[in-house]
């Protein structure tokens, strides 16, 4: 008795016997007689699936196709498929967004008779098929996509296009590349650094701790600097001081061979930190500049939010500020006695912007401290006194009231006579209270040093040369345990790169060329413009919905980097066009970000709960549809590994 293969016995009706000459001679003449052998039907030759029927679960803009089991490996994921729906001459673009799913030919798969044959074995297990989800792209008319009007008709076929037509309806290549399609491997996925319309509108990238948002971030600063796109990395944790320094981590080495990509460092590199703080750099490295920030930059608004100032203080704040201004001006620091360009400057400060110029922070302590010894005086103390006969009447130290100040400043020194009369007459609240616990803010911020710093090594920012082409400059602030600071600071690098970008960008329209690109990457986006800390600041957020606006005209484009989305309000989230989305476990979370991001559907918001380490979910303005991508590796170095 003959063996199925698995060595079981079987009876002998079982088994297969040779067709005999006269069947077959039958078959032909049967087959003659109906038409001859059997043919396609014209227009279907070559294709891999055929559209099903809808269901009542069916939803608009998506088809299911079925496929022999022959064919389910030229569907993958992500295919882009075309329809012919031969019935009304119609052609359709879609790409597959779920499966193919394998199902058994005639039986549901939970079948009684299904679940036994699939645990006993190969022997007796049905044919079966694949099923396939394909969402409609567009309708193709006169050689373009429009938008479809109708669906295609059932047992339409579906043929997939070869990778260079896929890419050329994707659109979704560009000189910074990021990575590859996820089941497309000859696909690549990057942005277009020479279209407007792609970098300068914002990108986000999104995931929790070791979704690889790190990874991204360095081979998107590795491609931006080959594209000649200057890059400012605001580094919170100073993770990516190194990144001039070809990777060596073998791990990265091996997954970088395997893209056939090599190890290589970021190119005009420059680490910038606060003057008086660490660097994560290795200093036998070099390429470290030490840098102050000028207080005069900063917007008195900002500065008040950022210090968290209760109402009784700011108060008393923008009176200092106000005199201090007054003072400046009378001490022929700014504007200077007949230098017209500069008394134009001073009547056009937007001080929701910027601060008033030259003014320091010391100068601001020395008024503060002037109204608070002020304050704490009786009335009659601060009478001025009675002129004898015979003595001049002129405005001088001898008519300043008498109390004691203190200065510290060198541009005040000398000048207390004519502080005190100014604070005497600004008519200033008092509650010496409040006069202090303002000083004391202020004091924690020069306690700093990082303002006005005389130290020659204590250098401002150099602005105009942190813009040109191919610019990498990583700003460390890795050593500064100060939230306070850090968010100054980054209110500050954005707004004076913003000033620079505008003065190139006009330079370059006027000499007929094209301005450079420009992309700030703010790490740890969360801390700096979180719901609630935007609540409590209001003026820096439109600063920066200024300064976000304004850079989508002038080749400026900001990247936020955050591993609590979550964080993040809507009115920050709705500055944002492009999107790489990593690993997001938070059901929660997700769900809020399909209320404030459009274009990925919900199969791919699926998902973002299950993504690998190095995938994401890539919404780019210049592509056709968000795309699932495998990210590159970073050739560069990485202090932390990557997340």
């Amino acid at each position: 008795m003959p063996e199925s293969p698995n060595n079981a016995v079987l009876p002998e009706e079982f088994v297969s016997q040779p067709v005999s000459q006269k069947a077959l001679d039958g078959m032909s003449r049967v087959a003659d007689e109906v038409g001859g052998p059997y043919r396609p039907p014209e227009g279907t030759e070559g294709a891999v699936g055929f559209t099903h029927f809808d269901a009542p679960s069916s939803e608009d803009n998506t088809i299911v196709v079925l496929l022999a089991k022959e064919n389910m490996g030229d569907l993958p994921i992500q295919t882009i498929v075309r329809i012919k729906s031969l019935e009304d001459k119609r052609d359709y673009l879609g790409t597959v967004v779920s499966g193919p799913f394998a199902e058994p030919d005639g039986l549901k798969a939970d079948s009684s008779i299904v679940v036994a044959t699939t645990v006993q074995g190969k022997i007796f297990l049905p044919r079966y098929h694949g099923r396939a989800f394909v969402q409609i792209l567009g309708e193709e008319a006169a050689g373009k996509m429009v938008p479809p009007r109708f669906r295609p008709r059932p047992n339409s076929p579906v043929f997939p296009l070869n990778p260079e037509q896929t890419a050329l309806i994707l659109q979704a290549g560009g000189n910074a590349r990021l990575g590859i399609v996820v089941g497309q491997e000859s696909i690549e996925v990057g942005i277009n650094t020479a279209r407007k319309s792609v970098l300068p509108r914002h990108l986000g990238i999104l995931g929790t701790t070791g979704g690889g948002k790190s990874t991204t971030v360095a081979r998107l600063v590795h491609q931006l600097q080959k594209a000649d796109v200057a890059t400012v990395l605001i580094d919170i944790e100073g993770e990516y001081t190194e990144m001039d320094v070809p990777a060596t981590d073998d791990q990265m080495v091996t997954a970088l061979n395997l893209r056939g990509l090599s190890p290589d460092g970021v190119g005009s590199f420059v680490v910038s930190h606060l003057f008086g703080r660490e660097t994560s750099r290795d200093a036998a490295l070099k390429k470290i500049r030490p840098f102050s920030l000028r207080f005069a930059d900063l917007s008195p608004h900002v500065v008040m939010e950022i210090l968290e100032l209760e109402p009784a203080q700011q108060d008393r704040f923008l009176k200092a500020y106000d005199t201090t201004k007054v003072l400046l001006r009378e001490f022929n620091i700014f504007p200077r006695k007949g230098d017209h360009a500069e008394e134009a400057q001073a009547m056009g400060i937007d001080e929701l912007e910027e601060g008033y110029p030259r003014m320091k922070l010391g100068h601001l302590l020395d008024v503060v401290g002037a109204f608070t010894d002020w304050s704490g005086i009786t009335k009659e103390a601060t009478k001025k006194p009675r002129k004898k006969a015979g003595e001049s009447s002129d405005d001088d130290e001898d008519d300043a009231p008498s109390f004691a100040i203190t200065i510290r400043s060198s541009d005040f020194a000398g000048q207390e006579g004519r502080i005190r009369q100014k604070i005497v007459t600004a008519q200033a609240p008092k509650m010496q209270n409040s006069w202090r616990a303002l000083a004391g803010k202020l004091w924690r911020m020069q306690r700093l040093q990082v303002f006005d710093n005389p130290d020659p090594k204590a250098k401002p920012l150099e602005y105009e040369g942190m813009l040109t082409p191919g610019r990498m400059t990583v700003i460390d602030l890795s050593d500064t345990d100060s939230p306070q600071i850090n968010n100054l600071l980054i209110a500050d690098v954005l707004r004076n790169i913003q000033r620079q970008q505008e003065v190139n960008f006009r330079k370059a329209e006027e000499d007929g060329k094209k301005s450079t690109s420009v992309a700030v990457i703010i790490e740890e986006a969360h801390e700096f413009l979180s719901e609630q800390r935007i609540k409590q600041m209001p003026v820096l957020f439109q600063q920066v919905a200024r300064i976000a606006k304004r850079g989508r005209k002038r080749r400026l484009g900001l990247v936020f980097v955050t591993q609590l989305p979550q964080h993040l309000p809507s009115e920050v989230l709705g500055l944002i066009n492009n999107y790489v989305i990593h690993k997001i476990a938070d059901s929660g979370v997700v769900d809020r970000l399909k209320k404030s991001i459009g274009g990925i559907d919900k199969a791919q918001w699926n998902l973002v709960s299950s993504l690998a380490p190095g995938q994401a979910l890539v919404s780019l303005t210049s592509m056709t549809r968000p795309l699932l991508v495998s990210i590159d590796p970073a050739p560069c170095k990485l202090r932390m590994g990557g997340d």
